[in-house]
């Protein structure tokens, strides 16, 4: 598109302010055009300031040619034309009311947006009056990127904490609730806790990610003999898929309950029980689910409870609510049955 008359006059008073400014300033112009730090000169006289100096590591920068700087107002690059904050800003800067910093969300030439520190200094003539204005830039992408990373995490951890606080609240409250014997209410809730903290433990290993199915598992049984799969009381089948961190601390906490009431009722009570916990993907239309299965034999006949424990309402409810899922457990003649039913997580992908 040729040229307007006005634009190429412009241009042409840009080039010729370029160069009186290069022979006034002359060894200055050189030092300027060969530091990294990302530097202009406007004229002041300007309403909107134009360019009439940007050195290689502005064009650098911005990705602009230096035909494509020179004669621009200032704010050309501004990401965000309608922050009334940052153009406030930057006019007080050049009012000379203000030589601080600032942070400017910029945008280059191919589209990419980026933040700056921008400082800027007027430039005073010997009457006192402002005829240009000195801004350097600093790239703050990297820096705000950190930043943000920073604040993801905090967040992370604030809700982590806030929801182990409430998970510990509950194990508090139930035992409280269940039992007035200083000893029993330590017990339970140590119980309680320390598997907590081996679920915790794996998914700290793991960088709070997800974690193998099969490994949690394993580490929620750990005080109740399985090893590597090797007990005698327990035959564990499945792939190792991997669950996110609210699924693993609500099966974590739901083993934990199945494996104590095996202790106390169940197949780890005598010497001949056994219990088999198996999993499979499940196809849906809407999506892929995970069904589980805890199937003890070979202990006591069972009764069912005439009222329902802390333990059987951590798996029934708790346990469902976490996984968006269901939870039955079936306490048949032989052997208790729990089978949950969760969506598919992660893709299936295999740990």
């Amino acid at each position: 598109m040729p040229e307007t008359p006005s634009t190429y006059a412009r241009q042409q008073a840009a080039e010729a302010d370029v160069e009186n400014f290069r022979q006034a300033l002359g060894p200055f112009v050189v030092a300027a055009e060969t530091t990294r730090m990302a530097m202009v000169f406007t004229d002041a006289k300007q309403p909107d300031n134009p360019i009439i100096f940007a050195n290689r590591a502005f064009l650098d920068l911005t990705g602009y040619g230096r035909d494509e700087v020179l004669g621009q107002g200032f704010n050309f690059l501004m990401a965000r034309g309608s922050d009334a904050d940052a153009l406030a800003r930057i006019e007080r800067a050049f009012a000379g009311a203000v030589q601080g910093g600032s942070e400017i969300f910029y945008r280059r030439k191919d589209g990419s947006e980026f933040w700056s520190a921008i400082q800027i200094s007027p430039v005073y003539d010997q009457s006192g009056d402002i005829v240009q204005n000195f801004a350097s830039f600093i790239d703050l992408t990297e820096h705000k990127q950190v930043q943000a990373g920073s604040r993801m995490l905090i967040d992370e951890l604030n809700h982590r904490v806030k929801n182990t606080l409430a998970t510990v609240q509950s194990i508090v409250w139930q035992a409280l609730r269940h039992s007035s014997d200083p000893e029993e209410i330590r017990d339970s809730i140590e119980a309680r806790l320390f598997a907590l903290s081996r679920s915790h433990n794996l998914l700290t290993r793991e960088n709070w990610e997800s974690v193998g199915l099969l490994d949690l598992i394993k580490a929620a049984l750990e005080p109740f003999g399985v090893a590597d799969g090797g007990s005698e009381h327990f035959v564990i089948t499945g792939r190792n898929i991997r669950v996110s961190p609210k699924i693993a601390l609500a099966l974590g906490i739901a083993f934990h309950e199945l494996a104590t009431n095996a202790v106390k009722y169940g197949a780890f009570s005598n010497e001949t029980g056994s219990v088999l916990i198996s999993w499979a993907i499940e196809p849906s239309s809407a999506a892929d689910r995970v069904v589980l299965r805890w199937q003890e034999k070979g202990g006591p006949t069972v009764t069912p409870p005439s009222r329902k424990g802390f333990g059987s309402r951590v798996i029934e409810r708790g346990l469902a609510h976490e996984l968006e899922g269901s939870v039955n457990l079936d306490y048949q003649a032989d052997g208790v049955v729990c089978t949950v039913v969760f969506p598919l997580p992660n893709g299936g992908r295999d740990g």
